[in-house]
């Protein structure tokens, strides 16, 4: 096997293992039979059959048995292929060493982990709120916490089920410690298929520096280190714009299954995270001008986006359901936007199609080439960087609390500040400066070079040049406008920075890549040979890294979490078997109601506000005449004390994420845990 085909098959390999996984975990959680063995027995013929049709290439006109075939990336190198495969392997290893043990309910790492969990050992949702294990329920009980919704008896996780199926295939391998090692697998596939992609858009001999710039970042080893959403996410969007890209060159039929795979891959991102949605509005329309332009690959990635599509967003509204109403407020202009665009695509269609109308658009098309539009739009999408950069001078983003959960982040926004020692201001959200996010993670060099590159796209796609761009440059360029626009999560970093590993920081990484890339060329074609060209790429690529590596050294050697899965093990153990558990602390329930359900096997609830010391001894005696014995958490033991002697049941010292709103992150803070128990005797 040639080393360019290496590269090509196994770039795509990580996103048709996710999309063969997700389409069979999907049907099989619909209809509460996601165990291993029906798993893994579909697992394996589908990933197969997905492997065969999304990795074996056919070129037009070439005999497909001829084994001496450059494959879709031409002529490549042993050491752009090795150098790729290496950045994966060793950012791997890394990862390993340092990831965290996020189970622990504070933020969305954990809550992933909890979901995975139930799946894993339960395989079906919701799940139950055993009420009949505390004596039928009582009025002072509750049994929702944050990410987990209390409806009706049941309790329905938060998020999208994508990431957690995912996660329980690790679960099943290896318990806890391998479920959590899925973030870093997950991480080094992004890489690898990043390097791909980089090999396809800019050249061989670039995807390794490519791969190696994404890896260095803060947001990718962040996001490596822990269960979040975003890491398939980026892995199916990269395998299938790399799809997209080898079909250019493949026979009909081949085409057409890879076109399809394409399409499937990059419509479950919304299987993943629901917003993914937006990021593959670009494809809709991509979709409709190849059908208009009667290539036969355009129906294929259109019905490929739909059932991926189609598949998320049936998971949503049948499991998650409880989740789309909280973001209703966002969810649902981009469901009607998305709507709108499929019906104008097509109608536009249909409008292209007609002999007149395509004689017109060729004509337009010839006429937007030789004028100036393609000068006009490079100096727009320079103006628009600058406008970015100049948004804080004109702007301060603020969002007045609404609801519960809007004034318990506004609270959290205010204790950061007080902790950083800025102005208090709850209502701040610090969009204004979300391009100077990207400045942190990236450099001032990346940027530039990256809005150069973005402009001599533009001109050059507006002239009918670069053809391969398109789709890539329409995805990167409409999600980072929108996200920088409105990133919509919570200012904190390396928090807000998951926001930006999607699309916006590979994809403005790619950018830059493929600017130095053409920059050198055209100093070849100036006349320089080696002597000036080599040197020139050196320099280029320290000044890509060193700003990156700078920025990421802190995060790099930081470990955070650790010590979570062992103290929730000890808890697990010191409550023992056959115990209903009441935590009577509203921050120790926060964390760890979902936690005593999904790893303690136990039913959990907690007690509501104003609840009185008679109340919780009415709850355990019911608790007793059900047949089991009550347990009370809580986070000091003078709130046991009226029930029973306390036992220190968890201790926890570990570090966890820094928390800074106006600067890059670069360190990490002290975390302290501590949960008290204790069995009420009966009265």
């Amino acid at each position: 096997m040639s080393a360019g085909r290496l590269l090509a098959r196994m770039s795509v390999a990580p996103a048709l293992l996710v999309v063969a996984w997700l389409a069979v975990a999907l049907p099989l959680l619909l209809a509460g039979a996601f165990g291993p063995g029906p798993a893994f027995a579909l697992f394996v013929p589908v990933a197969a059959v997905l492997l065969w049709l999304g990795m074996r290439d056919r070129p037009r006109g070439a005999d497909p048995d001829d084994r001496t075939l450059p494959g879709p990336l031409g002529a490549v190198s042993w050491w752009s292929t090795g150098g790729v495969l290496a950045v994966a392997l060793a950012f791997l290893v890394v990862q390993l060493v340092m990831c965290s043990e996020q189970i622990i309910v504070r933020r969305d790492p954990a809550s992933y982990v909890q979901f995975a969990t139930w799946l894993n050992d339960n395989g079906s949702l919701p799940i139950p709120q055993w009420r009949a294990a505390f004596g039928g329920g009582d009025a002072v009980l509750g049994y929702g916490s944050p990410a987990f919704y209390q409806q009706g008896t049941d309790v329905v996780p938060q998020f999208m089920a994508g990431l957690p199926m995912l996660l329980a295939l690790g679960g099943w391998i290896g318990g806890t410690h391998a479920l959590l090692a899925m973030a870093p697998v997950l991480g080094a596939c992004a890489v690898l298929t990043f390097g791909g992609l980089v090999a396809r858009l800019v050249g061989p001999r670039w995807a390794p520096l490519g791969a190696l710039l994404l890896a260095l970042t803060t947001p990718m080893i962040w996001v490596s280190r822990a269960t979040l959403s975003e890491l398939p996410a980026l892995v199916l969007l990269l395998g299938g714009l790399a799809l997209l890209h080898d079909v250019r060159k493949e026979e009909i039929r081949s085409a057409r299954a890879k076109a399809f795979l394409a399409g499937l891959a990059l419509g479950l991102i919304v299987l993943v995270r629901i917003d993914g949605l937006r990021d593959v509005l670009p494809v809709v329309a991509f979709a409709g001008l190849l059908v208009a332009r009667r290539r036969r690959t355009g129906m294929p990635l259109a019905a490929g986006l739909a059932l991926g599509v189609g598949a998320g967003l049936v998971e949503g509204f049948v499991l998650s359901r409880p989740y789309l109403r909280y973001l209703h407020s966002s969810l649902d202009p981009l469901l009607l936007l998305t709507t709108l665009l499929v019906a104008v695509t097509g109608a536009g269609v249909m409008l292209a199609r007609l002999a007149p109308v395509q004689e017109r658009l060729r004509r337009f098309g010839g006429a937007v080439a030789r004028g100036p539009l393609p000068n006009v739009a490079a100096a727009l999408t320079l103006l628009t960087l600058a406008a970015f950069a100049a948004r804080p001078l004109v702007q301060t983003v603020r969002r007045v609390p609404t609801n519960p959960d809007d004034r318990l982040n506004s609270q959290f926004i205010a204790e950061i500040q007080r902790i950083n020692h800025l102005v208090v201001d709850g209502t701040r959200q610090y969009t204004e400066i979300s391009l100077y996010w990207v400045v942190w993670y990236i450099g001032v060099p990346a940027l530039l070079l990256a809005g150069f590159g973005a402009a001599l796209l533009v001109r050059r796609l507006l002239r009918g040049q670069s053809p391969e761009w398109l789709l890539p440059y329409a995805v990167i360029i409409w999600t980072t406008v929108t996200t920088l626009l409105r990133p919509g999560i919570t200012p904190d970093h390396p928090w807000a920075g998951r926001r930006l590993i999607t699309v916006v920081v590979p994809g403005l990484l790619l950018l830059a890549v493929w600017g130095t890339a053409w920059t050198l060329r055209r100093v070849r074609r100036l006349g320089y040979g080696p002597r000036v060209v080599r040197p020139g790429a050196c320099l280029a690529a320290l000044l890509l890294l060193v700003p990156i590596v700078l920025s990421s050294a802190g995060i790099l050697v930081s470990r955070t979490n650790q010590g979570e899965v062992a103290a929730v093990r000890g808890l697990c153990r010191a409550m023992g078997p056959g115990r209903s558990v009441v935590i009577i602390d509203r921050a120790t329930a926060d964390m760890f109601l979902q936690v005593v359900r999904s790893m303690c096997g136990l039913p959990a609830a907690r007690t509501a506000q104003g609840t009185t010391a008679q109340d919780v001894w009415r709850v355990a005696n019911k608790i007793y005449a059900a047949g089991r014995r009550p347990v009370l958490l809580g986070a000091d033991p003078r709130q046991l004390t009226p029930y029973g002697a306390p036992v220190h049941a968890l201790a926890l010292r570990t570090r966890q994420d820094e928390r800074a709103l106006t600067r890059p992150p670069d360190a990490t803070w002290t975390l302290n845990l501590n949960v008290w128990l204790t069995e009420p005797p009966r009265r």
